[in-house]
């Protein structure tokens, strides 16, 4: 009779949570509810004459009723183009037309691959932490590429291999929003901040370089952090692996992948140059009308940057290597990536709604006016802020797993807060960011925790939710510390997050 293994049953405080989340309806039912109470709430507060003073402009603000016949009459005009002109959503398709050009083409897989089999062995944990980071750019392919890859390299090198699936686990999960790259988690964060930020300043525009400074800097320290933590911690408790699992051989790249890596690597230095021949001039092509880098098509214009590179580079590899024969494959590659969009397009469909209908209701502000005069009155100051902002959204994606579900019902209410009590929409989603990754490697609503059972289990059948809990509790404390640490000597030195992206909100 074989075995199958299963998972212990979960008790306690885990147990509450996965209950709970599961418990939670599909989030797009989620934010059909949220919409239909904003419509109800709306109703009421324009009753009861909810209002409060606009500290940015001086003018009253009062609760518009969406059930009246006015109200009625915008929602249902203005429903399709709520969702068209909602800011994430073409973002995110033209960024996924490039990224699934260079993933199918293999470009993606191949160059995880170099850098992992090609790591000297005293740094091969540093490199899987780090290439787990970076492997966000590429949405799901750190999930389903590199955390099992790095299980066979520590299994090879007669280490544990559940260790080496902890770290990169740690590395794509917990660092999920660092990366030395733009993913296309930036871009959609953004917008969902833009949206927010219009709440207090319709005019305001969050870029999608937004946080890339602090992220490239969090890049490193989460590397250090899960490297700490794999060597002094979680491979020690794991003592040595006994298990009856064969070592893999580790296949190196082939030359067809050598050549194309070669050449991908010449178009991306063409790029470069392009880039820097549109920048460096004064009269450059790519400044900004007002001459500047930072008002530049190429950080304001990312996106459009992104799809184009990206899908260039993947068309040289898949063409060198073989996956790209014909024309039909790179637009077979663009469809491709679109098939994980299905579930996101109906999502943001109800999302676009609640957001219209929050914004045009005023509740936002009126939320974001009274809490911004509660925090100022308890004068708790900046870093307290931070340091409580983190926790509570750390503890909210213990029950909800989308990133940017959860930004688009918390950006509305947090940003407005921010901006009022003089902090910037940049700060707030920074903020966020870190609370989000820190508790996604212990999160049994973080939509891949079941693989990764399932890929622990090729080494411990009996490998269980506590098992997953008892190697990655470490990381995400060790996270929340250092990058909490972080935050603090960020706003202490008044740096920026990003290009154009300040710490500080001045109303214009």
């Amino acid at each position: 009779m074989s075995y199958i293994p299963v998972s212990p049953p979960k008790k306690g405080f885990i147990g509450f949570i996965e209950k709970g989340g599961n418990a939670l309806p599909h989030p797009a039912i989620l934010f059909a509810a949220f919409a239909l109470i904003t419509l109800v709430v709306s109703g009421i507060g324009s009753w009861l004459g909810w209002s409060g003073m606009h500290p940015g402009t001086g003018e009253r603000v009062e609760v518009v009723n969406l059930l009246s016949r006015e109200g009625l009459h915008r929602v249902l005009l203005e429903m399709i183009d709520s969702y068209t002109g909602f800011a994430p959503l073409g973002i995110v398709m033209v960024a996924l037309l490039g990224i699934g050009v260079a993933e199918s083409s293999g470009l993606i897989t191949t160059g995880v691959k170099a850098l992992l089999v090609k790591a000297p062995r005293n740094i091969i944990t540093l490199m899987v932490v780090f290439t787990g980071v970076l492997s966000n750019m590429a949405s799901d392919i750190g999930y389903i590429l590199i955390i099992p890859l790095a299980g066979t390299i520590f299994h090879s090198l007669g280490r544990h291999p559940i260790a080496g699936m902890a770290a990169a686990f740690a590395g794509v999960s917990g660092g999920f929003s660092a990366n030395l790259l733009i993913g296309t988690i930036d871009p959609l964060l953004a917008g969902l901040s833009t949206e927010a930020a219009n709440i207090i300043d319709p005019d305001y525009y969050v870029m999608p370089t937004a946080n890339y400074y602090f992220m490239a800097v969090s890049t490193f320290l989460i590397t250090f952090l899960g490297a700490w933590v794999t060597n002094r911690w979680v491979e020690p408790n794991l003592g040595k692996y006994r298990g009856d699992v064969t070592p893999e051989e580790i296949v190196p790249l082939t030359i067809a992948e050598r050549k194309g890596l070669r050449y991908t690597g010449i178009a991306a230095l063409a790029w470069g140059v392009i880039i820097l021949a549109g920048i460096l001039p004064e009269n450059g092509l790519l400044r900004g009308a007002d001459g500047t880098i930072l008002h530049s098509p190429l950080l304001k214009g990312f996106i459009a940057f992104l799809f184009l590179s990206a899908s260039s580079l993947g068309i040289v590899y898949g063409y060198t290597v073989g996956t790209f024969r014909k024309s039909g494959d790179v637009i077979e590659g663009m469809s491709s990536s679109f098939n994980s969009l299905v579930s996101f397009l109906v999502l943001v469909f109800f999302a676009a709604q609640f957001v219209a209908w929050f914004q045009w209701s005023n509740l936002g502000v009126l939320l974001a006016i009274n809490g911004a005069d509660l925090l100022r009155s308890l004068n708790i100051g900046l870093i307290p802020l931070v340091i409580i902002f983190v926790i509570f959204s750390g503890f909210i994606n213990l029950f909800m797993g989308s990133a940017s579900a959860k930004w688009a019902i918390m950006g509305p209410i947090f940003i407005p807060i921010f901006m009022l009590l003089g902090y910037s929409p940049e700060l707030s989603q920074a903020v966020y960011r870190v609370g989000d990754s820190v508790t996604n490697i212990i999160s049994p609503m973080m939509s891949f925790f079941a693989l990764i059972i399932v890929f622990f289990q090729k080494y411990q059948k009996n490998a269980g939710f506590g098992t997953i809990m008892a190697n990655m509790l470490p990381y995400s404390l060790a996270f929340f510390v250092g990058w909490v640490l972080l935050l603090m000597l960020w706003i202490i030195l008044k740096l920026p997050l990003g290009p154009e992206s300040p710490l500080y909100y001045l109303p214009s």
